[in-house]
């Protein structure tokens, strides 16, 4: 399996391999040991598209028995131009049909006992944190994206099957949940917020009351792709209750309201900068993870100063900054004012540049606290953490000094003695038994 893309494919990666060990099929670490390969694709940028087909080329030359999946699957004519000797294509998504082509040119008999496999299925992350997708597809027609088109419209998964796999992964030892689909704040949405069961009690399809019910699970809970809906605000309390970890990915994308509209942003009215400050007055240790895009058409350098003073006011604690980039089929593409890519990199990086210098104050005041960290990794220079702040792979690390009896999966109280723009340096204090999500940035 080569996986490619975001999260949501990552997990449509673990979906599909879940599947083929329950039929009996084995992984194999590398094409020569495969009689088949399938690869996972990512189709929402030509940057993504380059290395998809890329990896579908290599994996050919590699192995030469290829199924090709996942976003830029929807686009079936492009890869067959490319390497029309693929064994077969799908869209997003697709873990039965996978597993239908797969039989077909791979057969093999059931077998009880290499058809085992654990109740939290095949995961590709690490054993101690695990994505959890809640929903498919979007509702928004954002005029820079295409994901409806490739994923379709928002399709809530019961609550109840979510929570079941949340309690098989907590039970395996995973000790974060990082909770993602294309549109979080939406769940539900789809399906009147209808009440499903789990544990023999009712629970809503809701947001809320998924994470009140994560909460029981005694693990870190992570809020990804969370648009900035009024709705949201109801989450707050239980971040300061301790029920769920103090941070919340909102995908802001601009500043200025012709932008945003320009954009069809969902919740392009909303005064972000007072939700905000009225986040941080119910939970002063929230963290707050955003992106944004530089240069998309009609950018002008007043929209872009807007932007900037955002950022300057906002003082987000993590921030990532694309330059607009255009994508086949997205309505963007027809806007008048392009801006030239070389301003659009410029800006990039002058906004980058700004945030450093904000996340370097932000993490420099944290030197002197105790704070409690997830460990994801033991070398040999000692131990490397995460913090309540840190989503993995694109947020920061802690790295303890020492202490090299922790394992991947620990707990630790540790006390902070250097930062850098990204990254915090710290001392051991002592182990963790239990982990309480509220105190972990405190």
């Amino acid at each position: 399996m080569v996986s490619l893309g975001c999260p949501k494919a990552l997990v449509d990666s673990e979906q599909i391999l879940t599947k083929l060990r329950a039929g009996g099929y084995l992984i194999s670490p590398s094409y020569e040991g495969a009689d088949l390969v399938v690869v996972n694709t990512c189709g929402f940028i030509d940057a993504a598209v380059e290395e998809s087909l890329d990896a579908i080329g290599e994996a050919l030359a590699e192995n030469g028995k290829v199924i090709v999946t996942g976003c830029l699957g929807a686009r079936e004519e492009l890869v067959r131009k490319a390497h029309p000797s693929v064994l077969a294509i799908t869209g997003p998504h697709a873990a039965d049909e996978v597993l239908q082509h797969v039989h077909a040119h791979l057969p093999q008999a059931h077998d009880p006992y290499t058809s085992l496999v654990p109740p939290q299925g095949i995961k590709l992350t690490p054993q101690h944190y695990a994505y959890l997708k809640i929903s498919e597809g979007c509702n928004h027609s954002c005029t820079f994206c295409i994901i409806p088109s490739l994923r379709g419209p928002l399709v809530s998964r019961p609550i109840g099957d979510v929570l079941q796999e949340a309690k098989n992964l907590a039970e395996a030892g995973v000790r974060e949940l990082l909770v993602i689909s294309q549109d979080t704040s939406a769940y539900g949405v789809d399906v009147k917020y209808r009440t499903g069961f789990f544990g023999g009690r009712p629970v809503k399809t809701r947001l809320r009351e998924l994470c009140e019910a994560l909460a029981e699970f005694g693990i870190w809970v992570r809020l990804h792709y969370v648009y900035p809906y009024p709705a949201v605000d109801d989450l707050i309390p239980l971040m300061a209750e301790g029920k769920i970890l103090p941070y919340l990915d909102v995908p802001f994308q601009h500043a200025s309201p012709r932008i945003l509209k320009a954009m069809k942003r969902p919740a392009s009215a909303e005064n972000n900068l007072e939700r905000i400050k009225a986040w941080r007055t119910v939970c002063p240790e929230i963290t707050i993870r955003s992106t944004f895009i530089a240069g998309f058409p009609g950018e002008g350098e007043a929209e872009f100063e807007e932007l900037l003073a955002f950022i300057e006011e906002a003082r987000l604690d993590r921030v990532g900054c694309f330059a607009y980039s255009p994508v086949g089929g997205a309505a963007a593409n027809a806007l008048p004012g392009a801006v030239p890519q070389a301003v659009r990199e410029e800006r990039r990086r002058r906004l980058m540049e700004l945030q450093e210098d904000i996340s370097a104050e932000l993490l420099a005041a944290k030197i002197g606290r105790e704070i409690e960290v997830l460990v994801d990794e033991v070398d040999e220079e000692g131990t490397i953490a995460r913090s309540s702040s840190d989503a993995p792979e694109i947020d920061g690390l802690v790295f303890v000094d020492g202490h090299f009896d922790a394992e991947p999966g620990d707990f630790l109280r540790v006390v902070v003695v250097d930062a850098d723009e990204h990254d915090l340096y710290a001392e051991f204090v002592g182990s963790v038994e239990s982990v309480e999500p509220a105190s972990a940035g405190r």
